[in-house]
């Protein structure tokens, strides 16, 4: 990494944790604890970082940061695209891209599921995502949103004896709908504190005028609960129709085009595809073949898995303050178990450390990967996959060591062939 690089990163990272270097008490304390935070957090430990963090005026030098940042690297991205939308659709593109309806302002839909970064956070270079409170990072990586909606509700297959669709990482909402509800009212994310907030800023906002075109004139009405909640719910119902749309599902990737007989595949994205159905097993979690109503392979069978994945001590969420976080760096990630467990507890167990197959479509743009963005490029995942159950490699140790996936972990690719799987990977990216 560059000087430049370095510098650009240290300061993201400075500003992101504005708020919690000054809540620590204690000007000397606040200093020390400032730099071994960002020690902790960082591989990498800046001299100029030691040098800045003894300056007096260091709270004022981070404040600045903190505005300079923010309005150098703008959370999400501007996007233009050809399709046509029903007027739903068209008011929930609108909805999903304003950052107005955050608490504070400034956070979008759009800023964790980014169309240019195939629909998943942008900040690739934290492992986890962020709320409108910057200094705020929730415990996962912001899954993507494309082709989110082929998922069906989370349900058991009594046959495969396994779980099988919702939303989230962990399945813990069964539609769209749900799903574009529960950012604007979590603390972590959109941090608004209940749902007449939200309508509130809809109804001073220049897209209420569409809203009413679509669900009616008296639909920003707010005399009683029941009228914020119905309001709240048509959010939610339009952002999910633009989520449906083709805008957000294209299946224009290269892969795509070479199914239609349209593009062929170089000799290293065949065999990639190959050893993909073949030696690799990726197929068995990420089908190659369509599997319902999709009009291509989808690239997950929506099903939950525990492959192993190391705790990753990069995450920010494990440092957060107790009111955030209470478990501190104890903090472990159950998956599909914690929402198993609302409805079914002598049965969580189970499904403890799983989390939903995602699809692989734009898989090279939405990187770190896992549920807690502990890997950093596509290399990393399939030498994982690859390589896991070997001594001799020094992978950590699983953050939950139940319910272990056994089919990947010593699967004996060479480094040319996980490098085919790669590259046919990156073949998966809609154009």
């Amino acid at each position: 990494m560059g000087a430049t690089n370095r510098i650009v990163s240290a300061l993201r990272f400075l500003a992101k944790y504005t708020e919690v270097l000054l809540d620590i008490k204690g000007p000397e304390t606040k200093v020390k604890n400032a730099y071994s935070v960002i020690e902790k957090h960082c591989r990498w430990s800046p001299v100029f970082l030691r040098k800045v963090l003894t300056l007096r005026s260091v709270y004022f030098l981070i404040a600045f940061l903190v505005v300079v940042v923010t309005q150098l690297w703008p959370s999400s991205s501007k996007f233009a695209s050809n399709t046509v939308l029903s007027a739903k659709a068209a008011l929930g593109k609108r909805l999903f891209f304003e950052a107005g309806f955050s608490e504070p302002r400034g956070q979008s839909c759009a800023t964790c599921h980014d169309p240019n970064r195939g629909f998943a956070d942008p900040q690739s270079d934290m492992p986890t995502s962020n709320g409108a409170n910057t200094w705020i990072f929730g415990p996962r990586n912001a899954p993507t949103v494309a082709y989110a909606s082929f998922s069906p509700p989370l349900q058991y297959k009594e046959q495969i004896a396994s779980y099988i669709g919702g939303q989230f990482h962990d399945g813990r909402v069964d539609t769209l709908k749900q799903q574009a509800e529960l950012p604007f009212l979590n603390p972590l994310e959109m941090h608004n504190y209940n749902k007449w907030l939200v309508v509130e800023k809809l109804k001073k906002s220049t897209i209420s005028t569409a809203f009413k075109r679509v669900y009616g004139a008296n639909s920003l009405d707010l005399k009683t609960d029941a009228q914020a909640n119905a309001a709240f719910a048509n959010i939610a119902d339009a952002i999910a129709e633009y989520e449906r749309s083709k805008e957000v599902n294209r299946f224009s990737s290269t892969f795509d085009s070479f199914l239609k007989g349209q593009s062929t595949l170089t000799s290293q994205q065949v065999l990639g595809f190959e050893l993909f159905n073949g030696k690799g097993r990726c197929f068995f979690c990420h089908s190659s073949t369509i599997q319902g109503t999709e009009p291509a392979p989808l690239f997950t069978n929506h099903l939950y898995s525990n492959l192993g994945v190391p705790k990753n001590w990069n995450n920010a969420f494990l440092y957060m303050p107790e009111s955030i976080n209470p478990f501190g760096e104890e903090f472990i990630d159950l998956g599909l178990g914690n929402t198993v467990a609302n409805f079914y507890p002598e049965g969580a167990k189970w499904e403890d450390g799983k989390f939903k197959t995602p699809t692989l479509r734009n898989v090279a743009k939405t990187a770190p990967y896992m549920h807690n963005g502990v890997f950093k490029t596509l290399k990393e995942v399939v030498h994982f996959y690859n390589t896991r159950d070997l001594p001799e490699e020094g992978w950590p140790s699983a953050e939950v060591f139940s319910n272990i996936n056994t089919r990947i972990g010593n699967l004996g690719l060479t480094d040319a062939e996980e490098d085919a799987i790669v590259e046919f990977l990156k073949t998966l990216d809609d154009r």
